[in-house]
């Protein structure tokens, strides 16, 4: 089915584009060109005003949990489709559901739940999955359970890529086995993200080389920053070549942190994520991550032993945020929910960008950067009010 969608400030590739119009057909955008009078007036089928409304593309979630009480671990494809619709209503049209250290069957489980899923959800698109641990290091564990960490093993990776699921591996780099785990990710299209780590500067660099293209939630369960051993968060910072996931919910970074990463990765290399668990979109209180007890106050999560447990934040949120911490513009700032994870994802060509040809995706914000709808393949699928006309 056609439809159009008129009057849009278009907000794409770093830029806004004022008093746009979006043709949409089958779910794929068509074309993209200014407004005019004749636009609505000439157009025969399906008419969406914006009225001026923000109009970016959709958000990309490469790291989270779960939300509103599910987490992906849950192995359940309703727990899936929570996600998915919750998801929507922050604005964000595709996601990687994110596993955590647990038993090889626990893991499998979930696994087999996001394959089933896959493209099947009614909200948000579910991309695959995205493998936290279990190969990651003891003394940089945060809130992964050490009850089941492990070196990588061949067999159980090599399963789960086999499954055509896995998109991203978070691991350790310094672990026994960690080389040749990149190569064959790599030769297999998944990416490698370090992350719970205590990888020297060499040895993230060494990775890099391999193929690790990504520094899960930088900053946060690495070795740390020092002017004689750059450690792990140094290499990350370095090496031009490894993507940056951060999480900009004011706890797990300092605002001057984020600004700094931005500086020094810039827009392109720096990605926003929610690292988001269960306790998102709920009240204060106590959850589960992992097998292990997660204490909610004031949207803040962590475990028994004060190591912080993902968090309750929404990306739309993570999006008005970063604008605070670095002063930068709606415009730019939205990239790196957008764009940047495409292009990391490898889904460039039908995700993170308004042109011919992508995916009709997009999220609709008002002037104060909040949601107003989603669109997802080219049907509203969240509307907080009726500016979308639909």
């Amino acid at each position: 089915m056609e439809k159009i969608i008129i009057h849009a400030t278009v907000v794409d590739n770093g830029k806004a584009f004022p008093n746009r119009s979006i043709m949409i057909r089958d779910g794929k955008i068509e074309a993209v060109f200014p407004s005019d009078d004749r636009t609505a007036r000439d157009f025969e089928h399906e008419v969406i005003d914006a009225q001026g409304l923000l109009v970016t593309p959709g958000l990309i979630d490469i790291h989270i949990h779960g939300c509103m009480g599910v987490d992906a671990m849950d192995a359940d494809d309703d727990a899936l489709n929570t996600i998915s619709d919750f998801l929507a209503s922050h604005g964000v049209t595709s996601f990687y559901a994110t596993t955590i250290t647990q038993t090889p069957e626990n893991v499998e489980n979930a696994l087999k739940s996001i394959a089933r899923q896959s493209g099947r959800t009614g909200g948000a698109n579910l991309l695959g999955a995205h493998v936290e641990g279990p190969y990651i290091n003891a003394k940089h564990k945060g809130a992964q359970n050490p009850d089941f960490l492990r070196i990588p093993a061949p067999e159980e990776y090599q399963n789960w890529i086999r499954k055509k699921v896995v998109r991203l591996i978070t691991i350790a780099p310094e672990l026994e086995g960690a080389d040749e785990m990149i190569r064959y990710c790599r030769k297999h299209e998944v990416e490698v993200a370090v992350g719970h780590s205590g990888a020297s500067f060499e040895q993230v660099v060494h990775a890099a080389d391999l193929g690790l293209s990504q520094a899960t939630h930088l900053f946060n369960g690495m070795q740390g920053l020092h002017h004689r051993e750059p450690g792990t968060v140094g290499g990350a910072l370095w090496d031009s070549r490894i993507f940056a996931q951060v999480i900009t919910d004011g706890i797990h970074l300092h605002p001057a942190i984020v600004d700094l990463i931005v500086k020094i990765k810039g827009i392109d290399r720096t990605i926003l994520i929610s690292d988001s668990i269960r306790a998102c979109g709920l009240s204060d209180g106590k959850y589960d991550l992992g097998g292990q007890t997660v204490n909610v106050r004031n949207g803040e999560a962590r475990i028994e032993n004060g190591s912080l447990a993902g968090s309750t934040l929404t990306l739309d949120q993570a999006v008005r945020n970063t604008m605070d911490f670095t002063g930068l513009d709606f415009e730019v700032v939205v990239a790196m929910a957008t764009a940047v994870p495409a292009r990391v994802m490898k889904i460039a060509g039908s995700k993170g960008s308004i042109k011919a040809g992508c995916d009709a995706d997009l999220a609709f914000f008002d002037n104060d950067f909040k949601v107003a709808a989603t669109m997802i393949n080219g049907s509203i699928k969240y509307q907080r009010n009726k500016k979308t006309g639909e």
